[in-house]
């Protein structure tokens, strides 16, 4: 897992510094998952990571990745275990068939939710409630990255489990112990998770 680190650093996938988040408060670091699209061995050991991260914790029938940013890994899976995908849209089509989740589905089946970073845990919980609409089951989330910001607890107070390959916590000790960032950096990320 630690090489996984070592590839977001590297791409810029992490960083730290000062940046200006949607809501307007800077943070210290700022976590860009999206970058991986350009790297397909990259995704290849994401996805594998995943697989490996919910072996024997979850039981699913089908992948649906939160969209947009998760939906390759949730396609990378797909690939590497034979697991079919759901798609949610962003929004409920107003033509044709009119469908808010895509794919060949039946309810009461299980679905696992994979999102690429989780912060309030909001847009997870949204897709949640799209499957839960269309009578599937959501048990268990997986997040490549937690940062850290309530997400995990406002997703576990509605009676999910939340899987995470790493919290920015973890990401940050990895690359101060190697020398990859700064104390300053390391000190900055602590203060404002403590906000």
């Amino acid at each position: 897992m630690q090489t996984l680190i070592d590839d977001f650093y590297a791409l810029g996938a992490v960083k730290f510094g000062s940046f200006t988040l949607k809501s307007g408060i800077i943070s210290p670091f700022y976590v860009d998952l999206r970058l991986t699209i350009s790297s397909p061995h990259l995704l290849k050991k994401i996805g594998e990571a995943i697989v490996q991260k919910i072996a024997n914790k979850a039981s699913y029938e089908l992948l649906c990745g939160v969209p947009y940013t998760a939906l390759p890994f949730a396609t990378v899976m797909s690939l590497q275990i034979g697991t079919p995908m759901v798609l949610k849209r962003k929004e409920k089509k107003e033509y044709g068939t009119g469908k808010r989740i895509e794919g060949i589905f039946s309810a009461g089946q299980k679905c696992l939710v994979i999102e690429d970073v989780i912060t309030s845990g909001q847009s997870v919980l949204e897709t949640v409630r799209s499957l839960e609409a269309e009578g599937l089951v959501v048990q268990d989330i997986v997040v490549i990255v937690d940062r850290e910001q309530g997400g995990r607890a406002a997703i576990e107070a509605q009676g999910y489990r939340l899987h995470s390959l790493f919290t920015i916590s973890e990401m940050t000790e990895t690359l101060a112990a190697q020398g990859k960032i700064n104390a300053t950096h390391r000190e900055a990320l602590y203060a404002f998770l403590a906000g």
